[in-house]
């Protein structure tokens, strides 16, 4: 009698959850969670052609997507820092050279219609 190659009682295997899933516990569309995994922006498996995510996978995607705060000393440092004095512009070439007004084009429907020709 053959033994089936994986006994349930000897390995546990981890629950793989689908991306409609994953995309309920994110709070944002399946499409997103299918989107970013073919991207291979997002941990996944892949089951035939399927994406399948454990909760390992759930937990570095929400890992990944995290946003810590600004230290605070980072903060108070960056509000004490003196400003550096702006300076007049400069003379460039550049800056100094005279400019052409810019017009916009009028309306294809209005160019056609001068013509008479119809689109």
């Amino acid at each position: 009698m053959r033994q089936p190659a994986i006994s349930p009682a000897s390995t546990h295997l981890p629950r793989l959850y689908l991306p409609e899933e994953v995309a309920e516990a994110l709070g944002c569309s399946a499409w997103w969670v299918k989107d970013r995994a073919r991207r291979r922006l997002i941990p996944y498996t892949r089951v035939g052609r399927a994406y399948r995510f454990t909760g390992e996978h759930l937990a570095e995607i929400i890992r990944m997507h995290e946003a810590h705060p600004a230290a605070p000393q980072q903060q108070v440092a960056a509000a004490r820092a003196p400003k550096a004095p702006t300076s007049l512009p400069s003379a460039s070439p550049a800056a100094s050279a005279p400019t052409a007004r810019l017009r916009a084009r009028p309306p294809r429907r209005v160019r056609q219609g001068q013509f008479g020709t119809a689109a």
